[in-house]
Parts: structure tokens; C-alpha cells; sequence
């Protein structure tokens, strides 16, 4: 065929238009390919052309969702084939929920079928992305062609089908649509089939042309929270217990004072116990007696009385002004508040008389509270006939809080609701406000905590306080930094709290208060203490993980400078924390093999891998000497990955250099239980 003839037929497809058919969605099910705008069979055919298997992340199959930080990038990894020589085009496509349109993101091939792809959400808020596979016919037409024509084969046939493909490009760019019409103008007038082979027509045909056998897999969730729930340091406090003057009740206005104190030791976030009115019926007495004498202030986790229930302040505290006040000045100092909540009541919260069917009766009709030594809390009935009504005022609380400036929230005593009242709760609030963090403080069996961060609370609980052998703290954060859990659960570990005194501080010894302050703040990114522990506070109820004199159930006052105090040792700590943002992450976490039972070593990389932190830190108070193996350790310089060859020490600041592979090191746990080195290339 000469030139006039391949015009003429060229210029015929044109002026006919081959017609192109209109594609929505395509989702694959049972291996066919869905279109939401039509079925037919040649799109059912075509379907069976693609697999998108083994996709990553997902957790439980795409059923819960996988979380990540506003700004970070989402990797997405899956195996993607169909018959055949084809060429295969893949992009994940990334949206948030409420939006209708679609971003895309074009997938890298790696060898074996394997492809990955990455977006960067920049907002908090519920996504959802998925993968999308089709054939590109003319890469295909033209790898094929190349292939034939590299033998000496006559091409010219192919030439005018290459042709042909052009005129099924649609709604191109501008500048691709430039290089359609150049490329063929080009074909056109000399016949050779060169210019239709060229790289630039073969990117301007990728996004232009029709993907008839388009694949979709099914959408799956994601919730971007921003960076408060990946780092934080956290100090928990008993509001009621602030006050200078022995025996009085603290106010607000005795917390804003403490403020300065609690900023300048580097907490970010002042967690605050229940501060709601509190109910007198079988009010708990000192060290929880089932009677309380004169005076006791009652368990704040007793929530309601006369003076009201979840939107009320405990007048003693002050007034809502008061607590805007205190607000303002967290905010000045850099610090946010978090409050408890907790889903139940005292025997006088003003819902017993406003919703009675919201609780369970007895047959004297009394209402039915907590055993033993939680009788003075009554569990509201989370199956009763107004459900709805008794959800929905639990949300409103905790939205009226919201609007006086809370953005965290610590949950209390999950297991008295039942799990779709979490689910629902957390997936309402996220809407409406998705800067609010929702913490799981529960301490339960392993698989309701992990089950409860998959309904989507921000931070866990952890095993943290009952883990101190080395082979525990290996196994048990091997556990939450693998594969799926980290995808899911980002532990918050607190050294103690207003119920929990371990028994591996009951002694009082600084060395293990420091040892177990700098495991929490260098295993994780979000760690916390309960006030006194940066005063060594240890007496326990004899054979309990309990304080003595609780100021859960009475007030209490301190000498925030008590003599021998380790305030300025968190404050290091926490230094070194803003100062390095492999510690401000959980999820990149390397145990290293010293050998001696009693030292836990590991390695932190940042999400960038520029900065990578050598933790080193005695379990035991006898002094040691051992070699520290940094292997194959790298950080990420300039774009490239480098051999770490000093360590730096970020108490001190002096550099070792690392020889054979590693380094030998002393530790003297009365002076110093940790070492932290920043890594140097």
C-alpha cells in the first residue's frame, strides 16, 4: 500500500469517528468485571482479563480501616496480571469519602507482577482508595511493532493499525493532544512508522486513549489523623488535687498555675480525670472504703449529681469560663487538654429520673449498679427500647466539650457499652470534627484492645506497664510494629496511672523510674505519666498494683520540687524527643542483639529515614560493659542511603566512631539507666 492509500484509510477512520463507548466504575467480582453505567458481555469478557490480588495495606480485608498522619505518603502494594503479552497500566486512586471525584496516582511495575503506588492525603479526615488496572493498547500495539520490526519484517500494515488507535484518543490535554496530531501528521505524510513509535506519542496515548477493559478493585477505608496522634508526651493529673493548701479543694484557676510547669518538663498534653459532678449515693470513702466519712470527695468517675451529669463541671472546679480560661493558657504554653470520658453514672446523674428506661432495674426498683468495688457507678443499658436517645446524648456530651476547645478524649471502661456504640460514636465524631483524637485507655484482653483500635480509636492502651523482662519488650513490640497491627494500633504507653502503681516501682528507686520514663518515651511516639511519678511516689496497697491513699478517692497536695524529684530528666527526654523524629514514631522499630539479658537496644528510623536514633537502656541497676552491633544500619543522606559510621551522643554530645561493625559500651543505671545516640553517616 503507498502513501496516498494509508492517507486515505487514515483520513477515513477519522471522518467516521470510530464510535467510544462511555465507561463508569468497574469493580471486579468473582473475577467479571462490573460497570455501574453498563453490563454487557463484552465487558464481562474482559473482566477475567485482570487480577488485583494481595493488596497492602489492608486490614481484615478492607473491613476496618488502615490509619496514617495528615502528610505522610500512603504506599500502596499489589500484585496486578492478566493473560497474554498485553501491556498492563495501573494508578491507585485515592478520594475522601463524602468527595465524588477521584485523584489518581500511576503504579510503578517491580518484576513478578508485583506494583506499588503511593498518595499523600494533606487533611485529616476518612479516605478511601483503590486500585485500577486496564491493558494500554498501543503501548501494547508498539512494544509489538518495535519487537517485528527489529527482525527486518515488514511493519507497514501494523503502521496503518498504530494509525488507526490514534483516532480513539479522547480528552487529552492539550499538549498530549499537540503531540497525537505532530506524531501522525508526521506518519502521514512520510509512511514511515517511526514517529508512531516514539516515547512522547506513547505518553500521550497512555492518558488519552479508551481503557475498555478498565478493573477496579473494591475501595478501601483509610483515616488520616493529624500528628497529635502519632506524637505526644502526655501528663495526667487530678484536677481536684492542685491546690497549694493541705486539705482544700483545687479549682481550675490552681491548674492554670500548674500550667508553666507541666510545659517547661515538654508535655504537649495535659490529660485531666473525669471533672463532672459527683454523685454522694454509696459514695466511696479513703483507699476505696465502702462508706465515705466526712468530707471524702468521692471517686470522679462517679459521673452525675443534682449540679448535673456529662456536660457539667464539678462546681468545686469552677465554672465553664474558668475551664476556657485554662484552655487559653494550655494554648499559650503549647499544650492541648484531654479529658476522661467514661460511659457510665452515679446512682444521682440527672438521667436516673429524666430516661429511666435508658437503665436496668431490680425488682425493688432500685436501679442496678456495679459489683463490688464499683457500687457506686451504675452502668447505663446500651440495648434499651431508646438506645438511640441514650447514644446520641453520650455523643452530644462529648460534643459540648468539644466546643469548649477539647480535642482529645481518653475512653473509660469500654467494655460497659457494646462495640457498635464505639464504632458508631467514633465514626459520628471523626465527621464532624476530624481533629479530635479518640484514645483507648482500656486495659483488657489483647484481642478487644486490638478490636477496638480497628473501630477506630486514635491511640491504645498497651501491655507497656506489665512488660519488664527483655524477651517481653522484644515480643511484645515485634508484635505491635509488624504487619497488620501497625497498620491499625499505635500505643500510647503510660509508666502508671490514677489505678495502675506497677509493682517494678514499689520500691522508689530513680533508677527504675528513669529506665521505665525513657523505654516509654523512646519505644513510642506517644507516651505519658500520671502525676508523682516525676516525684518517685511509690507506696502501694500491700500485694496490689495500687496506690496507697489514692487521690482517686480523696485530694491530695505535693511539693512539685520535692529533693530528689527526676523532673529535670524528663525534661531531657523529652527534648531529645522534639529534637529527632525517629522518636516520634512508633512503627520503624529495630531490636539490636546486645548480649546481656538486662539491656534492651533498638534503632528508630523517621518516616524520611534522615534521622535515626540508637536507644541502649539497662533493665537492672548493676552496672555493665557490653558490644552494641549496629550491622547494617543506614540513614537516608541527601536522597541516598549511607552506612552509619558515628554515633553521637544526645546527652553529651560526644561522637564514637563505629568500628567492626559496632561499638562497645558502659552503663552505670544509678547515673544515667539509658544511652541515646543520633546516628551520623
Amino acid at each position: 500500500m503507498g502513501t496516498n492509500d494509508t492517507q486515505a484509510a487514515f483520513y477515513s477512520g477519522t471522518k467516521r469517528r470510530f464510535p467510544t463507548r462511555e465507561t463508569g466504575p468497574c469493580f471486579l467480582v468473582n473475577g467479571i468485571t462490573v460497570n455501574k453505567t453498563i453490563q454487557t458481555v463484552e465487558s464481562a469478557a474482559a473482566g477475567g482479563a485482570f487480577l488485583i490480588e494481595d493488596i497492602y495495606p489492608v486490614v481484615d480485608g478492607g473491613r476496618f480501616a488502615v490509619k496514617r498522619i495528615a502528610g505522610e505518603r500512603v504506599e500502596v502494594w499489589a500484585d496486578i496480571f492478566r493473560d497474554g503479552d498485553a501491556v498492563i497500566s495501573a494508578a491507585v486512586i485515592w478520594r475522601r469519602e463524602q468527595d465524588r471525584e477521584w485523584r489518581s496516582e500511576p503504579m510503578i511495575h517491580h518484576g513478578n507482577d508485583r506494583w506499588s503506588g503511593a498518595f499523600t492525603p494533606a487533611e485529616p479526615g476518612h479516605y478511601v482508595y483503590a486500585i485500577e488496572a486496564w491493558t494500554d493498547e498501543f503501548a501494547t500495539w508498539s512494544y509489538a511493532v518495535a519487537r517485528k520490526r527489529s527482525t527486518g519484517a515488514d511493519v507497514s500494515l501494523d503502521a496503518i493499525e498504530g494509525a488507526g488507535l490514534l483516532t480513539k484518543a479522547h480528552g487529552a490535554r492539550q499538549d498530549a493532544a499537540a503531540v497525537i496530531v505532530r506524531q501522525c501528521e508526521d506518519y502521514l505524510q512520510t509512511g514511515d512508522v517511526v514517529p508512531l513509535l516514539s516515547s512522547e506519542l506513547g505518553d500521550a496515548m497512555a492518558e488519552s486513549q479508551p481503557r475498555l477493559d478498565l478493573t477496579r478493585s473494591p475501595p478501601f477505608p483509610l483515616v488520616v489523623d493529624r500528628d497529635k496522634a502519632r506524637f505526644g508526651a502526655w501528663y495526667q493529673m487530678m484536677p481536684r488535687s492542685q491546690s497549694a493548701v493541705p486539705g482544700q479543694h483545687s479549682t481550675l484557676r490552681d491548674c492554670i498555675a500548674r500550667v508553666p510547669d507541666i510545659a517547661a518538663m515538654g508535655f504537649d498534653v495535659l490529660y485531666f480525670t473525669p471533672i463532672h459532678p459527683i454523685g454522694t449515693t454509696r459514695r466511696k470513702g479513703r483507699n476505696n472504703a465502702p462508706v465515705a466519712g466526712d468530707g471524702d470527695p468521692g471517686s470522679p468517675y462517679a459521673i452525675g449529681s443534682t449540679d448535673g451529669g456529662h456536660d457539667a463541671l464539678h462546681p468545686e472546679l469552677g465554672t465553664i469560663e474558668d475551664f476556657r480560661a485554662l484552655v487559653a493558657t494550655c494554648l499559650e504554653y503549647g499544650l492541648e487538654i484531654a479529658l476522661d470520658f467514661a460511659v457510665q453514672c452515679s446512682p444521682d446523674h440527672p438521667w436516673l429520673t429524666q430516661h429511666p428506661e435508658w437503665f436496668k432495674w431490680r425488682p425493688d426498683r432500685s436501679v442496678r449498679t456495679a459489683d463490688g468495688p464499683y457500687s457506686d457507678i451504675v452502668i447505663p443499658d446500651f440495648a434499651s427500647v431508646d438506645r438511640a436517645g441514650l447514644w446520641n446524648a453520650f455523643r452530644d456530651a462529648m460534643l459540648f466539650w468539644i466546643d469548649q476547645g477539647v480535642t482529645i478524649f481518653a475512653i473509660d471502661n469500654h467494655d460497659t457499652a457494646p462495640l457498635p456504640f464505639w464504632e458508631w460514636l467514633i465514626s459520628d465524631i471523626r465527621r464532624r470534627h476530624p481533629e479530635v483524637i479518640l484514645y483507648s485507655k482500656t486495659f483488657a484482653k489483647p484481642k478487644l484492645m486490638k478490636g477496638l483500635a480497628k473501630l477506630g480509636f486514635a491511640q491504645s492502651f498497651s501491655y507497656f506497664p506489665w512488660r519488664t523482662a527483655k524477651w517481653e519488650l522484644e515480643q511484645y513490640f515485634g508484635e505491635l510494629t509488624r504487619y497488620p497491627e501497625r497498620e491499625f494500633y499505635r500505643p500510647n504507653l503510660f509508666t502508671n496511672t490514677p489505678d495502675l502503681l506497677p509493682y517494678h516501682l514499689q520500691s522508689g528507686e530513680a533508677w527504675a523510674f528513669k529506665s521505665r520514663v525513657a523505654l516509654a518515651a523512646a519505644l513510642s511516639g506517644s507516651y505519658g505519666i500520671y502525676s508523682g511519678f516525676e516525684l518517685l511516689e511509690h507506696d502501694a496497697v500491700p500485694g496490689h498494683e495500687e496506690y496507697q491513699d489514692s487521690e482517686k478517692y480523696q485530694i491530695r497536695q505535693r511539693d512539685w520540687d520535692k529533693p530528689g524529684n527526676i523532673k529535670p530528666y524528663i525534661t531531657t527526654l523529652n527534648r531529645i524527643r522534639n529534637d529527632n523524629a525517629a522518636l516520634q514514631q512508633t512503627a520503624n522499630l529495630r531490636f539490636l542483639g546486645v548480649e546481656d539479658g538486662e539491656t534492651l537496644a533498638f534503632a528508630k528510623e523517621a518516616v524520611d529515614a534522615t534521622n535515626t536514633v540508637v536507644a541502649v537502656i539497662a533493665l537492672s541497676r548493676h552496672q555493665r560493659e557490653f558490644w552494641l552491633p549496629l550491622g547494617d544500619l543506614t540513614i537516608n543522606v541527601g536522597g541516598e542511603r549511607r552506612h552509619v559510621t558515628t554515633l553521637e551522643n544526645l546527652l553529651t554530645g560526644e561522637q564514637s566512631r563505629i568500628e567492626w561493625g559496632g561499638i562497645r559500651l558502659r552503663i552505670d543505671p544509678d547515673r544515667d539507666p539509658a544511652l541515646l545516640f543520633r546516628c551520623l553517616a
